[in-house]
């Protein structure tokens, strides 16, 4: 009610999304469906929106944002990268430009939003670097080889996750990474109690993640460097320990 008080413009907004949301959670089973739904009704009426981004500038702006960050900690063109929840490619695209051909995998539980990655291709005349855009149900990595990545990278995906979608991340994406590989993930942090917004945007302490990574045997790093660019979210590293 403070919030209210504070940001009377954010009402019908709020109350919009939550008559929407309400309506989604009772016809799916699970939160992938039930989030699916809601990137489906975001993707029609406004794709870069869908992402975070409401304009075209923010969206370019963002999307380099994440390309530098990676290449300044050691992304290289013959490097294999899995993004998760790639979107309809806003760092994407940028991706795909820079690593060598059908070196750039991603995957989105949305096709919908997978559809509009497609005319990102398009519009960027990137076809000829053969990138793999795949809908997924569920963030196992079942259909992925043993130790091929070097790098994954999840932007604004577990600031929409529940907790048991995350813990299901952190169980099989070392399977999927090579010898030295990073991950990199953001996620809205807070210092307070942990909680959630309409079930679409929650919110983690670090260490609740940090010991989530540790419980699949991963090593997990606040990245404070990322905290100084213009983004409201907090950035986590994990590899994996070497076998002796």
């Amino acid at each position: 009610m403070t919030y209210a008080v504070k940001n009377p413009d954010k009402i019908v907004p709020h109350l919009r999304r939550l008559v929407r949301d309400t309506w989604f959670r009772l016809r799916t089973r699970d939160h992938v469906a039930y989030y699916r739904a809601v990137m489906k009704s975001d993707t029609a009426r406004d794709p870069g929106g869908a992402v975070g981004s409401h304009t075209p500038r923010r969206w370019l702006a963002l999307g380099r944002m994440q390309f530098d960050y990676l290449v300044e900690h050691g992304l290289k063109p013959e490097c294999r990268l899995l993004e998760i929840g790639c979107g309809n490619l806003r760092a994407g695209h940028l991706f795909i430009d820079y690593l060598h051909t059908g070196n750039y995998y991603g995957i989105d539980i949305s096709p919908d939003i997978l559809m509009a990655a497609q005319d990102t291709i398009v519009q960027h005349g990137l076809g000829d670097k053969l990138p793999y855009l795949t809908p997924v149900r569920d963030l196992r990595f079942a259909f992925l080889p043993d130790a091929h990545f070097d790098v994954i990278h999840a932007h604004s995906v577990f600031s929409h996750s529940p907790l048991e979608v995350i813990d299901e991340c952190f169980a099989h994406v070392g399977r999927v990474m090579k010898a030295g590989a990073w991950f990199d993930f953001t996620f809205d942090r807070t210092e307070g109690q942990e909680h959630q917004v309409l079930r679409e945007d929650f919110y983690y302490r670090t260490e609740t993640l940090i010991a989530l990574a540790g419980k699949h045997g991963l090593r997990a790093t606040f990245m404070e460097d990322w905290e100084r660019l213009p983004h409201k979210q907090s950035k986590i590293r994990i590899t994996k320990p070497s076998l002796v």
